[in-house]
């Protein structure tokens, strides 16, 4: 293949589907689950525009609609007036790059895709698909249809494949057998998920003797026209639908009779991949244009190439004749569009775009261009008299070598564009052309056509920060952060936006603390899982609308498909595991709201049917396991997830060599990946006070404190401020260390792991006793003090364990907490927290001395607070503007 269109921007690249091919040999994948997402319009398109059809209005005083097919995976209606185009409807349902589409009869629009399928709709309608039609097995390119016969249409595509339909017998079998064909609605779900069933397929051999091919007793099949070895990108008919034409990258026009799929000629001529094709009315004149840079009149009565005109200097992609065949308009990858006579071969420069033309469609004297932009513009083009604007002067004759044209134009002597400015345009919004995930798994960085950079949050599907023309690789810079969190999803931007997709079990790997997220009334240590948290968010519509149609009953006792065990079939898959940290409730937390301004579309296929899209807001409830993926219905209706890997991270807990402290435990702990480091000193304080070696058999990180898995409390008592982290509650006597670099509290075991130890042996930390941190002035631990000197607060460690093992507490915490400032001196307050039962009992009025520091108890709550009185010689300790007691 030497088409370099294929390697440029008009190339269509490969990309993963919603499932997984029906023909692959690789071990079946679990359906996948993407979400579209977009900060703009949604009236407009948000990527390149591939195809475009006109309606005219059959009354004089009607409206005539323009229809346009994007990259974007959307069709949208556009109402014309004189002087201005209105928004009037988006037809959603393909999942890939709308490529072509066509109007036949007075109302029904049929277009292609690269999701292999045909979509029919209503045009005249709100977006509704009245057909998925699935034969191709690539990507479908184009289409062509006969103007005076709406029943035919013809497909083809990368697979080589040529396809001829009947829609009239092709959407009377959807009512004869609504248990084997698909029927869509307007979010395009499908019925079955098998390709149509065959009844009468005839095969066209290289002998053009027709066989026949009969698998199944019902349904409709098209007509094959079998003879392309290689991939077609151009279809034409005449108006009767008797004669298809088309070409691809074997560079020859092939001809058919469209009634029986049988070949009747082959045209050669061009030497490169041809392009676009017309046909005049009667079906004896062809034209083709091609990646030669070269446009071919074809005489198909004589079987040969008449006239050649090379007028454009690189690929011609897209080519409109006026009603009589005498003009051609052409544009293509040189970003020109040429009006040339074909008997005269006098040709004019009309406009020169920004982008690549990739199809055009005249409107009486106007003529609309799509590019590779998201816009559409309309140009004068005098379609009715095209001689008016070979008067304004400017044209050139046409010459029938390719290098000819190309020749001029490296002469300086190219032509003039006669129009400046087009008469119309309909905006677009810029499309994603860049990304970059960033480490903390929540937020992705976009750059766009335009060079702007916009910071996205993937839970909410908003743009919380646009930084506008800036250098996308210094912005991703500045935001780096040394934060290690597994990828929970994957992005790609194919459709001009962000396609986020969701694959079970990996989507289910990343979980963050709910302090994290900001998420009020939640306990701050309570496990998040990103995924499942996203998917309510997503599927908050959907299950409102559900539960107003079961009712509350059935809502509220889980009760979700009809007619299937989902637990019994999840069971078998796989082994599910309950996440207990999470509620089995709808409420979305404000960290996974989407909008409803600008919903997302979500991307998905179930147990029938091929993958299918629409608007998370255009969801009625009554989708189910046919519909969406499994794994995804049992995790927001029933709170289970999949198994999931790598979610602990095994480590060695050592103390600094050279250290004096005692060492706690001698074998490998295991503690979730994102554990905090602050847990860690928690962990180490509290086997220092407690004084006793670790006694762990199963290797669990835990406190020592009962045997039990790892408490997701700090030391201290939380009372004394609110809105600080957990381990700014503590004054930290311990630091831990990795690869003798002072770890920070708010790290991660993963970050710590991925970050400062990079190694795919297991974690060693190491913890030392920091002695009071040294005599630095005015210098902040994360803490409500300020010390001026330094300050040794053991003695009281061991002073409370004395006082606690006179009272019937089983379980305790210790920590000074905060100084207070006095006239005379300053006082030492350390809070015992007990963690015991709330009868029990510490002492009240003795005293206690250790270390020549004497103490008085005082009876709480749950808990003793322990004065000591000390002199701070020569410093006083500041308190942020709080005194104590």
């Amino acid at each position: 293949m030497t088409d370099k269109d294929l390697t440029g921007v008009i190339a269509m690249h490969r990309v993963g589907s919603a499932g997984n091919n029906s023909n692959s040999v690789r071990p079946r994948k679990e359906k996948r689950l993407t979400y579209v997402l977009s900060d703009a319009d949604d009236t407009k398109h948000c990527a390149g525009i591939n195809c475009l059809a006109v309606l005219k209005s059959p009354v004089s005083d009607g409206s005539d609609y323009l229809f346009t097919g994007s990259r974007d995976g959307t069709l949208k209606r556009w109402a014309l007036a004189e002087d201005s185009a209105s928004y009037s409807a988006t037809f959603e349902s393909h999942v890939d790059w709308v490529n072509d589409a066509v109007l036949v009869g007075d109302s029904t629009l049929v277009s292609c895709s690269s999701d292999t399928t045909l979509k029919t709709w209503n045009c005249l309608s709100d977006g509704i698909c009245t057909r998925t039609l699935r034969q191709h097995s690539d990507y479908v390119t184009c289409l062509a249809a006969a103007e005076k016969n709406s029943n035919i249409v013809a497909s083809s595509g990368l697979g080589g494949e040529v396809f001829i339909w009947d829609l009239e017998a092709a959407l009377a079998s959807v009512s004869k057998s609504n248990d084997a064909m698909e029927e869509d609605c307007s979010n395009g779900v499908n019925g079955s998920g098998n390709p149509l069933p065959m009844t009468s397929l005839r095969t066209i051999g290289s002998s053009n003797n027709i066989s026949m091919h009969t698998t199944q007793s019902h349904g409709y099949v098209p007509i094959a026209a079998k003879g392309h070895k290689e991939s077609v990108y151009a279809l034409a008919m005449n108006e009767s639908g008797t004669i298809l034409v088309s070409g691809g990258t074997e560079k020859v026009v092939r001809v058919w009779d469209s009634r029986t799929g049988s070949k009747t000629m082959k045209l050669r001529g061009h030497t490169d991949n041809i392009r676009a094709l017309l046909l005049d009315s009667t079906g004896r004149f062809c034209l083709s244009g091609s990646s030669d840079s070269m446009i071919r009149l074809w005489d198909l009565g004589q079987q040969r190439c008449v006239h050649s005109y090379a007028v454009h200097t690189d690929s011609v992609w897209a080519l409109a004749s006026t009603p009589t065949f005498s003009h051609v308009y052409s544009g293509g990858r040189d970003l020109s569009l040429y009006l040339t006579d074909l008997a005269t071969r006098e040709s004019l420069l009309l406009c020169t775009k920004e982008h690549p033309v990739l199809q055009l469609a005249l409107h009486d004297d106007s003529i609309w261009v799509a590019t590779t932009d998201s816009s559409v513009h309309r140009w004068p083009a005098e379609g009715r008299n095209p001689q008016k604007v070979f008067q304004r002067g400017g044209s050139f004759l046409a010459g029938n070598l390719s290098f000819s044209r190309a020749r001029i134009s490296l002469e300086g002597s190219t032509p003039v564009s006669v129009y400046k400015e087009p008469t119309l345009s309909i905006p677009g919004t810029p499309a994603i052309v860049q990304h970059e995930i960033l480490n903390n798994r929540r937020h992705v960085l976009t750059k766009d056509t335009t060079g702007s950079v916009k910071l996205w949050e993937i839970t909410r599907g908003v743009v919380v920060q646009d930084f506008g023309k800036v250098s996308f690789e210094e912005k991703k810079e500045q935001l780096f952060e040394m934060v290690s969190i597994p990828g929970w999803f994957t992005v790609d931007t194919r459709l001009g936006s962000l396609s986020v997709h969701l694959d079970t079990p990996q989507c289910f790997s990343a979980e963050m603390y709910s302090a994290d997220l900001n998420i009020a009334g939640k306990p701050e240590d309570d496990k998040v899982n990103l995924a499942r948290e996203t998917l309510k968010g997503l599927l908050a519509h959907w299950m409102a609308k559900r539960r107003q149609r079961l009712g509350s009953q059935s809502s509220a006792n889980g009760d979700v498909l009809s007619g299937k065990d989902i637990t019994s079939r999840s069971l078998a898959r796989s082994r599910i595991e309950i996440d207990g940290s999470a509620e089995n409730d709808s409420m979305v937390y404000p960290s996974f709201e989407f909008s409803t301004n600008s919903p997302p579309s979500i991307i998905t296929e179930g147990s029938q049917g091929g993958p299918w899209r629409t608007k998370v807001t255009d969801l009625d409830g009554t989708e189910d396991e046919k519909d969406f993926p499994w794994w995804c219905l049992d995790c927001v209706l029933h709170n289970r997830l999949p198994p999931r890997e790598n979610t602990k991270c095994s480590f060695y807990l050592h103390p600094c060599e050279g250290s004096a402290v005692q060492i706690l435990t001698q074998g490998k702990l295991s503690a979730p990946r994102i554990l905090r480091i602050h847990k860690v000193v928690n962990y180490v304080i509290e086997k220092m006070v407690l004084d006793k070696p670790l006694d762990n058999p199963d290797g669990s990180f835990a406190p020592g404190l009962g045997g039990g898995q790892l408490q997701h409390s700090t030391v201290g008592d939380g009372s004394y401020r609110p809105g600080l982290k957990p381990w700014q509650k503590l004054r930290p006597s311990i630091e831990i260390l990795c690869n003798n670099q002072v770890l920070s509290p708010d790290m991660s075991l993963a970050t710590v792991r991925a970050y400062i130890w990079k190694k795919p042996e297991d974690l060693v930390l190491n913890y030392r006793l920091v002695q009071g941190r040294g005599p630095q002035h005015n210098q902040s631990y994360n803490d409500p003090c300020k010390f001026g000197k330094a300050i040794d607060f053991w003695p009281f460690s061991k002073l409370a364990e004395k006082i606690l093992a006179m009272a019937s507490v089983s379980f305790f915490r210790i920590s000074p907490y905060f100084l207070t400032n006095s006239e005379s001196r300053g006082w030492f307050q350390v809070r015992v927290q007990n963690l015991g039962s709330s009868d029990s009992t510490l002492p009240s009025s003795d005293s206690y001395v250790a270390n020549g520091t004497s103490f008085n108890g005082h009876k709480e709550k749950n808990g003793a607070l322990i004065d000591g009185g000390t002199r701070v010689e020569e410093e006083r300790a500041v308190i942020n503007g709080e005194n104590g007691d």
